[in-house]
Formats: structure tokens, sequence, C-alpha cells
């Protein structure tokens, strides 16, 4: 039996900065609760909903800071649930440095409108 998928999440991170696995990994977290706590001020008949899916997350890419503030932009711009990290530069980044994007959980075909053309990271 499959099951049809309404909601998700997906986290956008930047690959065009030295960031190691792990760093990666702890900004994407960072990004996708922050993204979170948006919805449940925003939307939390949705993140209710995407809770019971099982919270579907997709992990994608963009090349630069330029392409994740657009992403950025985008997802305000529609009125999804979202969030933008900036480093904290306490280890291997710069403070300030843009490093990821949270968007949802929302309408998987509102997200498909920003990131349907990103590859999976």
């Amino acid at each position: 039996m499959s099951l049809k998928i309404k909601y998700k999440q997906v986290i956008v991170l930047r690959t065009d900065i030295k960031m190691s696995v792990g760093k990666k990994v702890a900004q994407g977290c960072h990004a996708s609760v922050i993204a979170v706590e948006n919805a449940r001020k925003m939307t939390p008949s949705i993140l209710g909903s995407w809770g019971n899916e099982g919270q579907r997350k997709i992990a994608l890419k963009v090349q630069t800071e330029e392409d994740l503030i657009d992403v950025y932009q985008l997802a305000k711009s529609l009125h999804l649930p979202c969030s933008i990290i900036q480093d904290a530069g306490l280890t291997q980044l710069a403070p300030g440095t843009k490093t990821a994007v949270g968007i949802g959980p929302a309408l998987s075909s509102d997200i498909d409108k920003i990131t349907k053309t990103l590859k999976l990271l």
C-alpha cells in the first residue's frame, strides 16, 4: 500500500562554503527547528498533519549565499513558515555566515513551487 504524502519540510544548505558533515547537520537542524516553531504559530493544523504523516524532510542544496537568500525570500513571499540561519562564528565559519534555510512544514505542492529545480544534498 502506498501512502500519499501531502506535507513536507525542506532544508536547503549552501555548498560554496566549507562545512564539515557535522556542521552541515547542525545548521540544517537549526533551520528545521526554527521553521517548525514558526509553523506552530502560523499553521498549527498543518504542523499536526505533517507530524501524523511521519515528518517528511528533504535536504537540498544551493551553490551560493544569493541562491539561499532567494529561496528564503520566495518562501516568505508565499507566506510559508521558514527560517534562515546565520552562524554564530564559534567554530568553522565567520559570524553571520548564512548557511541554511528551512521551509515548512507546509503543503508539498507549495514548497515545490520554490524548490523543484534544486538538487538533493
